[in-house]
């Protein structure tokens, strides 16, 4: 009997790198909804997610290899840093990136709310496509595996 583990399967292994990115994506976006009222707090962004990228190897950070983890970014010394914890492993799936929010308060704060629910909606969409296009293909695997008449 020949045993195959899942993330052999490239689509399974992109999947998997999809829904990483989309939940460190989530992770940045509510830094940014916490920070809202901090002074000089710029809202951050990770770069768009990329098949072709991921076809090839580089994803972003060379190689093959894990991506880089963003530094953390403070303004003032009594901030929290904050960056994505993975409870499996230690990867993370993006780098942020200062976003291009439109408006900018008198004290130095660049996060729009209003953008940021959007972000977040969008991230939630995009999470709730990839975990049903995952159940749909377990669910092709299963039936490829079951003997014939059943």
């Amino acid at each position: 009997m020949i045993s195959m583990n899942i993330t052999d399967i490239p689509l399974f292994s992109m999947l998997r790198n999809r829904l990483g990115y989309l939940s460190d994506r989530q992770n940045v976006i509510a830094e940014n909804i916490a920070n809202a009222n901090t002074p000089d707090f710029v809202a951050r962004d990770l770069k768009p997610f990329s098949f072709d990228a991921h076809m090839q190897g580089v994803g972003g950070a060379g190689a093959g290899g894990p991506m880089a983890v963003a530094a953390p970014v403070m303004t003032r010394p009594g901030h929290m840093a904050g960056t994505p914890v993975r409870s499996t492993n230690d990867q993370t799936y993006g780098k942020a990136v200062k976003a291009g929010d439109s408006e900018t308060t008198l004290d130095g704060n660049a996060v729009v709310l209003e953008d940021q629910m959007m972000k977040l909606t969008e991230t939630r969409m995009e999470y709730d496509a990839a975990i049903g296009f995952y159940q749909k293909s377990m669910a092709l695997l299963r039936m490829a595996a079951r003997p014939p008449g059943r």
